[in-house]
């Protein structure tokens, strides 16, 4: 009899011992999916997609505060725990990546760990000058301004590439570029630089060659094209067409954006004589040939219709009183004239006085 009590007693002992073990294992299995598999990710109502953007030199304090401070996990102590576990807090990249909503902390510190982000594209066109494309640039990078203006004037990669301040911004040739968020300021400069001879092909070459005219020539007068004829771009030839005419015949290019852009004052609508007397290099109506780098940064559009401009006549142009977007153009100044007096006669119906 006692025998089978102490036996009975020994299977509940057993019995108890591994209830109580399976009980730890399934808290702590369930302790460990909490932590490490279980989806970590918070994402508000309307939120479709989310990035974070990590810092060069961030620390793993950093990258806490950075994902506390944008609320993106639902339990910070957890993915701190699986990050300390992996050792990602000694193995911090910085980028932009991109943050899916089933995410848990496994998945989140891998792809942080792996430093696979997410490229940003980047557009730009209608840009005046080198500090206007800085500052649109930094808004896509995480480099700032002053440091993507100071990359393109420095004077090593000027003089390197026959460049100078004036007619860097050649450099650019519009399109839409993919970039990871943390490229540096000189990388993106060489990278643009590639883009340029890139684009600048054989064929391309070739007629700029037949125009004796260098790349950076050809966009400075594709800067004036564009700016002339910003609607009608089928006309940009037949212009280009004109300003080589001028050029060739060694008569200033009296051009209205030119003098514009040297005025600096971008809502001017009419021109007038006053206006002629400004004192700068890029006033064209007082010096000769092409003023000194581009007035803006001109489209592939503008470059190639310089590159294939109409064989006419024309020298002179004047917009059409029709408000059409379209020019008239005329051979002799006489000519000139009348198309003139009729454009000037609709902006003062118009009112159009500046």
């Amino acid at each position: 009899m006692k025998k089978k009590t102490k036996k009975s007693q020994l299977v509940k002992i057993v019995t108890a011992v591994l209830i109580t073990g399976f009980i730890f294992s399934f808290l702590l299995a369930n302790n460990l999916y909490r932590k490490i598999l279980k989806t970590n990710i918070k994402f508000g109502d309307g939120i479709e997609e989310r990035y974070i953007f990590i810092e060069s030199d961030s620390k793993f304090s950093d990258v806490l505060l950075l994902l506390e401070s944008n609320n993106l996990l639902l339990d910070i102590n957890s993915f701190k725990w699986v990050a300390e576990k992996k050792n990602y807090i000694n193995n911090i990249k910085p980028g932009r990546y991109f943050i899916d909503r089933d995410m848990n902390n496994n998945d989140l510190v891998n792809l942080l760990r792996s430093g696979k982000q997410s490229p940003v594209k980047v557009t730009f066109n209608n840009v005046r000058n080198l500090e206007n494309v800085s500052s649109k640039l930094s808004q896509y990078l995480e480099a700032d301004s002053n440091e993507i203006y100071n990359a393109f004037i420095d004077v090593d990669f000027l003089k390197k590439n026959d460049l100078n301040i004036n007619n860097v911004i050649s450099v650019f040739i519009p399109n839409t570029y993919e970039f990871y968020w943390n490229t540096s300021a000189n990388d993106l400069r060489n990278r643009m630089m590639r883009e340029h001879k890139k684009f600048w092909n054989w064929e391309r070459r070739k007629k700029a060659s037949k125009l004796k005219l260098s790349f950076s020539d050809v966009s400075t007068l594709a800067s004036i094209v564009e700016k002339e004829q910003n609607i009608r771009k089928d006309e940009r030839p037949k212009i280009a067409g004109l300003y080589l005419n001028r050029i060739s015949q060694g008569m200033k290019l009296e051009s209205d954006p030119t003098l514009i852009f040297a005025l600096k004052d971008f809502n001017i609508n009419r021109v007038l004589n006053k206006d002629k007397k400004v004192n700068s290099p890029y006033n064209t109506y007082k010096h000769k040939g092409l003023p000194p780098g581009p007035i803006c940064i001109p489209s592939i559009n503008s470059i190639d219709a310089v590159l294939n401009a109409e064989n006419h006549d024309y020298i002179f142009m004047c917009a059409k009183e029709d408000l059409s977007g379209y020019h008239n153009f005329a051979i002799t100044y006489r000519q000139h004239l009348v198309n003139a007096r009729k454009y000037q006669r609709m902006l003062n119906q118009k009112k159009i006085l500046r």
